[in-house]
């Protein structure tokens, strides 16, 4: 039997593993594929050893040694009944005739990483965790914890373990004991400046840019802008425009607010000014940190 468990979600590839390791009754046998040589695959594959008859032969990357990979399909067929062949792979070639072969003739289990469309199986996925870890957590907690952590789903996890001692979680402790990741503080800088807070702004950066990337702040904040651009020139509401547009509904949700009241006019003034600023970062040797403040602070006063 061959299983394959591949993609870019590795808390699900490794979950995934863990259950096949651990409905398997012996123990498995785990090996780096890179590493390999190409006289260890009648060993691995072939039977049973003196010590069991069954065997689970775990092997990680296999993709990364060139060679096996290549000869692989001519072993799909040889390997004994008794071994449990299990191939982890994260990002394997496609285009490979390998993968071509395991595709047609083995069980390929496919993890991909959360992006922003997956926002509702994210929420519906912590509430189900949170039960396993028997944390008392509502459905608008849980969206709460997921605008404040992000879609990465180690970082959902470990979020979830910090509030395993707490029981029944709520908002306001969520806020008080989960830091927020940097999309959700730059989410609050901008929204500082769409408010008019120009000391509020002063202050975030200030604290910012002690830990953060100044290029991927005004990434995080451009991406922002244009989601505000696109609520003030649609007819559509926040909820149908974050599923148009790969979103996060909680988050444009809250830009609702902005978007009716800057209006069409306001939303161009406000991408042309970013992109102005974008142009600059690019292209003169001010320090990027002031050119995001002075651009926050122009935002203030639109």
């Amino acid at each position: 039997m061959i299983t394959v468990l591949t993609g870019d979600n590795s808390f699900e590839l490794t979950r995934a593993l863990d259950a096949l390791v651990a409905d398997f009754a012996g123990n498995a046998e785990k090996y780096d594929g890179s590493e390999l040589e190409l006289n260890q695959l009648p060993d691995l594959l072939m039977g049973g050893t003196l010590f069991a008859s069954e065997r689970m032969v775990v092997i990680k990357q296999l993709s990364e040694n060139k060679r096996l990979w290549e000869v692989l399909p001519e072993w799909l067929g040889r390997i004994s009944d008794e071994v449990h062949l299990v191939l982890v792979e994260s990002k394997p070639d496609k285009r490979t005739r390998t993968y071509k072969e395991l595709k047609k003739h083995v069980t390929v289990r496919e993890f991909a990483a959360w992006s922003d469309r997956d926002v509702q199986k994210a929420e519906k996925w912590t509430v189900e965790e949170a039960k396993r870890q028997k944390i008392g957590l509502d459905a608008q907690s849980a969206r709460l914890l997921v605008a404040r952590i992000g879609m990465d789903q180690w970082q959902l996890f470990h979020a979830l373990e910090k509030l395993v001692v707490l029981g029944t979680i709520t908002p306001q402790i969520i806020e008080a004991v989960i830091e927020a990741a940097p999309a959700e503080n730059v989410f609050n800088l901008l929204d500082a400046a769409l408010r008019g807070d120009s000391d509020k702004v002063v202050g975030m950066i200030n604290t910012l840019r002690r830990t953060q990337d100044p290029y991927m702040t005004f990434g995080l904040l451009a991406g922002q802008v244009f989601q505000l651009a696109t609520l003030t020139v649609s007819d559509k509401s926040s909820a149908e425009i974050a599923k148009d547009i790969g979103a996060h509904p909680y988050a444009l949700g809250k830009l609702a607010s902005h978007a009716n009241r800057f209006g069409r006019a306001g939303g161009k003034k406000l991408v042309a000014l970013f992109a102005d600023t974008d142009i600059a970062m690019k292209s003169t040797g001010i320090e990027p940190w002031l050119l995001i403040e002075k651009t926050l602070i122009k935002t203030a006063s639109l």
